[in-house]
């Protein structure tokens, strides 16, 4: 069967200004009682050919279309269970990481500069004073 490209409706619509051609031409040059010419006979039968070509195409397409099967899932089997394992011992706590030179907080820090700011207004009081 060949590969379909287009549609039957602009052959049949080239074939129909054709044949009206044909048929103007023969009713010029003859008279319009003359019977059909030889190129107005073929191109009536190839009109009539395509319009049959056109409702075969027509009814096939309302045919139903075969559909592509659905594959049936088989199911996995289901796994087996895992032993269950054997408590483990409890370990022992980790040892503390030794600090980096024990560095004083930042609270620390500022609560030895009060200090050190308040000892020496006292001091300042005090000499000022003797």
């Amino acid at each position: 069967m060949p590969i379909r490209t287009a549609s039957l409706t602009r052959k049949i619509q080239k074939n129909g200004a054709r044949l009206h051609r044909a048929i103007v031409s023969r009713a010029q040059s003859h008279g319009a009682e003359q019977p059909a010419s030889e190129e107005e006979r073929a191109l009536l039968e190839e009109r009539r050919l395509l319009k049959e070509a056109r409702a075969q195409r027509q009814a096939q397409a309302k045919l139903p279309k075969p559909k592509a099967v659905r594959l049936v899932r088989v199911a996995k089997p289901p796994k087996a269970p895992k032993a269950p394992k054997a408590p483990t011992a409890a370990k022992e706590p980790k040892a503390a990481k030794a600090s980096k030179g024990n560095k004083p907080s930042r609270a620390d820090k500022v609560a030895k500069k009060a200090e050190s700011l308040e000892a020496a207004k006292r001091a300042a009081k005090k000499s000022a004073k003797t």
